[in-house]
């Protein structure tokens, strides 16, 4: 399955690898190398890391306070202390290493890294007080996005991932709905 970057940050794309959280949940990251192509596809991470058991599990512990941390924020309720603990514990390990080329950004660094500027990236997005946090709005996806949009009227993840479907539905529904012309 491939994975979506449509949440606006990365901790919110991390935390979206868990789909359909309330009904039927689907984990995309079931294995250490599932966390590495993770990273890999991941634009704001360096693009080489290997994942052992240990960094696996503490990439699922900053994937779960992430969310439970957005959530709290869509919801208007106080962070929850646990949650707080790991994003900031993981925040303070190591950073990657960016350069600069004629060919653009390029970072290095090992998965601790690349956990630790997901965490800060996360700490970023939630500490701002103008930032938007959403869940979308299509049934069965609990996926929490930044809504950048103008005037926050985004309703959706993404068009490709819940927008087009929320829309072929009503679009089947008004058909149906329509009375019969005869001929």
């Amino acid at each position: 399955m491939d994975f979506a970057f449509v949440s606006g940050n990365s901790a919110l794309d991390l935390a979206a690898t868990v789909g359909s959280r309330r009904d039927d949940p689907i984990d995309l990251l079931t294995a250490p190398a599932d966390l590495e192509r993770w990273v890999a596809e991941c634009d704001e991470l360096p693009d080489r890391v290997v994942a052992d058991v240990a960094t696996f599990e503490s990439a699922l512990s900053l994937r779960e306070a992430s969310y439970r941390l957005a959530l709290d924020r869509v919801l208007g309720r106080p962070f929850d202390p646990a949650s707080l603990k790991v994003v900031n514990e993981i925040a303070a390990g190591p950073v990657p290493v960016m350069t600069l080329s004629d060919a653009g950004l390029h970072l290095k660094g090992d998965l601790l890294a690349a956990l630790s500027q997901v965490a800060r990236s996360g700490i970023a997005a939630l500490a701002d007080p103008n930032a938007c946090f959403k869940e979308c709005g299509r049934t069965g996806c609990t996926r929490i996005y930044l809504d950048r949009s103008r005037g926050a009227r985004r309703n959706w993840c993404g068009m490709s991932e819940c927008g087009n479907r929320v829309k072929a539905a009503a679009y089947r529904a008004r058909r149906r709905a329509a009375p019969k012309r005869r001929s």
